[in-house]
């Protein structure tokens, strides 16, 4: 009985330690002039993805642009990018695959918080687009991470 309960108790460690993430992060002259909120180059949309919670950890979360991988969350980080006008779908892959449909407009900042809970076996995570305040906020309380 003992031996099943250390099996049981190990099985659940090794779980928890390969599901955590370290995700790199840019230098702070990046992280500071991504803070900055400069307007986007001529026919581009700024683009911040940012996970302002400590709910989840350091379990990562990959984020996908029109399949296109655009880089890793975890705790308080954050991902800058420029994107073409036009349709855009963004997905957030935890235990469940999140997907937000946006219309990015030229010129503009658009702002999605990656929301994290707890699922069955990790986070689960939620996409939300959410106004400029909010998203200014929640920016700030993160860090740049490294583009992939």
């Amino acid at each position: 009985m003992l031996r099943r309960i250390f099996a049981i108790t190990a099985f659940i460690a090794v779980a928890l330690l390969t599901g955590c993430a370290s995700v790199p992060r840019a230098s702070r002259d990046r992280d500071a002039a991504a803070k900055q909120f400069e307007a986007p180059p001529p026919g581009k949309a700024n683009l911040y993805v940012f996970r302002d919670e400590t709910f989840g950890g350091n379990w990562g979360a990959t984020v996908l642009l029109d399949n296109r991988l655009i880089g890793e969350t975890t705790h308080h980080t954050f991902i800058l990018t420029q994107v073409n006008p036009g349709e855009h779908v963004l997905v957030s892959k935890a235990e469940n695959d999140a997907n937000l449909t946006f219309v990015a407009e030229a010129g503009k900042t658009h702002f999605v918080w990656q929301e994290m809970k707890m699922g069955m076996w990790s986070a689960r995570a939620t996409l939300h687009m959410v106004d400029e305040q909010r998203g200014r906020v929640g920016v700030q309380a993160c860090e740049l991470v490294r583009s992939p």
